[in-house]
Parts: structure tokens; sequence; C-alpha cells
């Protein structure tokens, strides 16, 4: 089949991979003119490294990512409340990596280009509709182009274009008041250089791990870090942009903070380039597909960054969706991928409104009240796991049988 795909973001690159190899002839359409490696930090969880190492990319990941050992949940005076492991020695068939945005997306449009050719990303053509018939589908551009395929994929992002005409009747953006502050800094590494934490509660929260193994290999270590500040009464989301310099006025909601391998509030001064960011999502919608038309990623489930979960969901839809076509070519396929995956990253939305596997920090901030308390005293093993083990289960990266 002909399949275009509108975004060339994650969740986007990985479907074009996935369904060229299934056989597919797959063509990508990009908004920007130049693509360019933006953005800092993410996170792929087990279940979405699967995925990539399936199409040949393990061993890229290696090279440029970290494995991330564990998920640590830490209180602002550097208790440790949880160490979640996600390591393969933990019992995951696969790691979770810690990687730049920007490298994750240029391995898959480079893999993508020497696979397919170049011309299988098409830069400068923003999609903005589309019409449909019981045989094809036509992309309409905003440069008056158009193209015609057998399904459209609309991985188009938060602003989708395709979800807008599918659902054009939708509310606005869903925003609680969470500002975000985003950096990263090339300094010493801290803990094992292998970790991740995320300190403090839902009010004032700061997320940090490192994210360049190749940095690693020099001795140091490219810190990306998260600071979030809740604000009393939730307002309207402003327009959303990750180019947004940031203020560094929240650095004052952070001078408290006490960890005992890193200094915060030296980390935030030291760092350059500061974005901001409201913590926005969308209402889970009631359907996706529509004939041959449907969507992935972003433009699917937008949710909040709680779990590090959001670029995983959309690498998972990705093989979902080329599995659903292989089996059941055309509308059938689309439907069958939707029926698979819109429950489960429904499940994921509102649960992340939740603050997801990150309950264990409200847990830990009602109880603990200053640097002499002893988490042990205060919280059950038992109760913490059971949010970790619950969060797992709804994400969708399960631990191996043994």
């Amino acid at each position: 089949m002909k399949i275009a795909i509108a975004g060339a973001g994650i969740g986007g690159l990985a479907a074009a991979l996935c369904l060229h190899e299934k056989g597919h002839a797959v063509q990508v359409f990009e908004a920007v003119e130049t693509l360019q490696p933006l953005g800092v930090g993410i996170n792929v969880m087990p279940h979405a490294a699967g995925v990539l190492h399936g199409l040949g990319l393990g061993e890229a990941l290696d090279e440029m990512a970290i494995r991330t050992r564990a998920i640590e949940y830490r209180t602002r005076f550097g208790h440790l409340i949880q160490s979640d492991p996600r390591s393969v020695e933990a019992g995951f068939e696969y790691p979770q990596y810690s990687i730049h945005r920007g490298e994750l997306q240029f391995l898959l449009l480079d893999t993508l280009r020497a696979r397919l050719g170049h011309e299988a990303v098409t830069t400068g053509k923003a999609a903005t509709g589309f019409t449909q018939d019981d045989a094809s589908v036509r992309v309409t551009f905003a440069d008056g182009a158009v193209h015609d395929a057998d399904i459209l994929i609309g991985a188009d992002g938060f602003r989708s274009k395709i979800r807008q005409q599918l659902h054009p009747d939708e509310g606005p953006a869903h925003y609680e008041g969470t500002m975000m502050w985003r950096g990263a800094n090339l300094q010493a590494p801290f803990a094992d250089g292998r970790t991740m934490f995320i300190a403090g509660d839902h009010d004032v929260k700061f997320v940090c791990y490192p994210i360049s193994g190749r940095a690693a290999r020099d001795g140091k270590a490219l810190i990306n870090w998260v600071a979030e500040v809740r604000h009393d009464q939730p307002r309207a989301a402003e327009e959303a942009d990750w180019t947004r310099e940031g203020d560094r006025d929240f650095i004052a909601e952070f001078q408290e903070f006490r960890m005992q391998d890193i200094d915060i509030p030296a980390l935030l001064r030291n760092t350059q380039h500061i974005t901001q960011y409201p913590m926005i999502d969308r209402d889970p919608l009631p359907w996706w597909t529509q004939g041959r038309v449907t969507l992935l990623g972003d433009a699917a489930h937008p949710m909040y960054p709680m779990g590090a979960n959001g670029a995983s969901q959309a690498i998972v839809d990705a093989r979902t969706l080329a599995d659903a076509l292989a089996a059941q070519p055309g509308p059938e396929g689309l439907l069958a991928y939707e029926t698979l995956r819109r429950p489960v990253t429904t499940n994921v939305v509102l649960n992340n409104r939740k603050s997801g596997p990150e309950r264990v920090l409200d847990i830990a901030a009602a109880r603990v009240k200053g640097p002499e308390d002893r988490i042990e005293d205060l919280i059950t093993a038992e109760e913490l796991e059971e949010v970790a083990a619950s969060y797992r289960q709804i994400a969708g990266f399960l631990k191996k049988a043994v």
C-alpha cells in the first residue's frame, strides 16, 4: 500500500520504518522546511526500546544514549523514597534509554533515508487536511499541493490538523496550572552516571538524568533537567512552544532542594539556555479512525510527561499500526490498530493526570517534614511498590516472567 504520514517527529518516523519493514511504500511529509535536532532529554521505556531494537537500532542507541539503571524518587531533602529499576539486569527484556530528543529523531530520520532514499521525507509540506473516498485518500498541503495515497497517518503532533479535521468541535487543551522549565548542562556526572531521579512533590518538582553516552566516555555527563512549579489556580493554557526562552525566577523555588550527589541550584544557575512550556494535554478522543485516516503519537494522545512515557507510547503505536495493517490491509487494519492502542493510551493519559508513578512523591511529602525523618518509619515498601507496579501495568512495560 501507499501510505502517507503527516509529521516527521519520533512517532511519524518510527511508523515509517515499521511500515517500510512490512513492505509498504511510505512517504513522510514534514511542515518545517529544515529539520533540526531540537529539544532536550526524553526517555525510551523498555517496551518502546524493544521496537527500536527490532528495527536494528540497538547498537546505535547504546552508542548515543544512556542505559538508565533506575528511576529514583526522592524528597526535597534528599531522602530516597523508592528506586524503580529499569535495566535489563532488573528483569526487563530491553533497557530504558535516556537520550536527547533531537538525536533520537535524527537517528530515525537518517535510518529511514538510508533504507528508503532521501526523498522518503519531504520537508516544507504542512498538511492542512484531507479528502477521501472508498479507494484512496488525498492529503492537502498549505502550499496548495496534494498527494494521493491508500492510507493517511496523522502524526502531526499536539496541534494536529488531521485531528482537527476529524474532531472539529474538540475543546481547548487541558491545563491544570503547572509550568515547566527545561535545560541541560555538561558537567561532572552524579550517582552512578546511569540514574534518573525525580524529587519534590506535585507542586514543586525536579526531574534530572544524564542523556549522552558520548559525553560519559569523556568523563562528563550532559545533565538534562526539568523543573516544574504548579500555580495555585489553574488557568488557560498559553500558546505552547518549546523554543520559548524561559525566565529564571523559578530557580528560587529550588534553593532548598538538597541532594547528596548533585547541587540542584548550581545546575540551574550554570545552564545557559532554558526554555519554558506549560504542562498541557488533551482529553482522550472517543475515536481516532475515519475510513482511510487515523492518528498516532501526540496527535492521537498528547499526555502529561509523567512516567517519561510520551515518546514511548508513540513508538509502540508505530509497531502496533504496522502489525495491524500487515494482518488486515486497509481501513480494517486501522480500526484494529485503534482497538488495541486507544484504550491503553487513554488509561495512560488519565493516570498521568493523577501523577502516574510519581504519586509516591506526594505520599512522602505528606509525611516527611524534615531531613531527619526516616522514610522507612513513615512509608511501607509495599505501599510504594503498589504504585510502581500499577503504572508498569497501565503503561505496558512489564518485567519478563521468571
